[in-house]
């Protein structure tokens, strides 16, 4: 059996008030064509379909037109909720979509759907475990002591029969102790969220979702496929990518990661403003760091005719932050707004005091709002 492992799609999601509907259109449509031209048997998606509990209508339109292209290609298509999403939503009319052969996880009732696929090396089975918080399960299991997501995720796998003499895949969405996380993903300071690998031991291939960065975690067919696409700066090295499984005999699996084209890639770019205006014209998105001892003003402006989707400026001219650590740091109640905006301003600008001109506008803009 072959299998298409993607996760993490947030759909309608927005990056810096950059809406991503148009990179996720094509991402979504590669995904289709791969499970075409890899003749996949399925389709495993491990949740964060949405990105937001209560979807946009384009949102919904969207991923409706990719589940029913997928639909319509008669493969098998496995869906869980993640912590993005509503369970109740994600699963409205989820009886009705199996007849398509769309299985989607229904809000957590105490035990985990399953599903049965086979080929000719035998039967396989296929468990959906949706994002779960400890309360969720302790409602069903109030005998346990479920006082952590640990204790959450592996007593509903121990009330969950599996045969581990046949094939079995477990989709699930948690953090899984020791990947490796970036800040575009949700998590509890301190990672009591986190769950151990080992409670998976009885399921041949995990297909995980929740982090963003393509992984595996203690062995390789426990594996997060990471996000469709970069969701912030500090996924900017990451090659997103599918994750392509065959399953043949028990024990046997082998794994491929098939990656994306984006649209747009996310980057970062450094240098002085003279440097960075020299580079190729890109559309991308990107941050740029500024090195300049005195940066402009209207760099901003100045950087869109070369970066039309700049989502972010910072300045980094190596004495700027022991001058700013110098900013208001005393006699703050003596000074004026005007002599507090000065020390900031040299604060920023590696100790330039501000133009004539400069310290002009700031007064007639003080003199507006009444502070002078």
């Amino acid at each position: 059996m072959r299998y298409l492992h993607v996760g993490d799609l947030h759909i309608g999601k927005r990056v810096n008030e950059f809406s991503m509907v148009e990179d996720q259109k094509v991402i979504l449509n590669q995904i289709q064509d791969m499970v075409a031209e890899y003749q996949c048997d399925g389709i495993l998606i491990a949740g964060d379909l949405y990105d937001k509990s209560m979807p946009s209508a384009e949102a919904v339109a969207m991923v409706d037109s990719f589940l029913t292209g997928l639909a319509g290609t008669g493969k098998a298509v496995y869906i869980i909720s993640g912590n993005h999403d509503s369970a109740e939503r994600i699963s409205y009319c989820a009886s009705l979509l199996e007849e398509s052969s769309v299985y989607v996880s229904k809000a957590f009732q105490g035990h985990l759907d399953s599903y049965m696929a086979g080929d000719e090396y035998g039967s396989l089975n296929i468990y959906l475990l949706p994002f779960l918080k400890p309360v969720q399960v302790r409602t069903f299991y109030p005998e346990e002591a479920i006082d952590t997501y640990e204790d959450a995720i592996r007593v509903v796998l121990e009330h969950t029969p599996v045969d581990d003499s046949q094939r079995n895949i477990l989709l699930a969405h948690q953090f899984v102790t020791g990947a490796d996380i970036c800040d575009s993903e949700e998590h509890i300071i301190g990672g009591l969220d986190n769950i151990s690998a080992e409670l998976f031991d009885k399921f041949d291939y995990v297909a995980l979702g929740h982090i963003h960065g393509p992984q595996y975690v203690k062995r390789e067919t426990i594996r997060y496929s990471g996000s469709i696409l970069k969701y912030s700066f500090s996924e900017k090295n990451h090659h997103k990518s599918a994750t392509l499984i065959d399953l043949k005999e028990k024990g046997q699996i082998t794994i491929e990661q098939i990656p994306y084209t984006p649209l747009h890639d996310m980057r970062q770019v450094e240098g002085t403003l003279e440097e960075v205006m020299g580079y190729t014209y890109s559309e991308d998105y990107i941050r740029v760091v500024l090195k300049d001892e005195l940066v402009p003003m209207d760099a901003i402006g100045t950087l869109r005719t070369n970066y039309p989707n700049i989502m972010n400026l910072a300045v980094d001219n190596g004495k700027q932050m022991e001058g700013a650590s110098q900013v208001f740091s005393e006699n703050l109640e003596n000074q004026s707004p005007m002599e507090l905006f000065q020390e900031f301003y040299r604060g920023q600008s590696n100790n330039q005091d501000m133009s004539k001109k400069q310290e002009q506008i700031l007064q007639d803009i003080l003199k507006e709002m009444g502070v002078l």
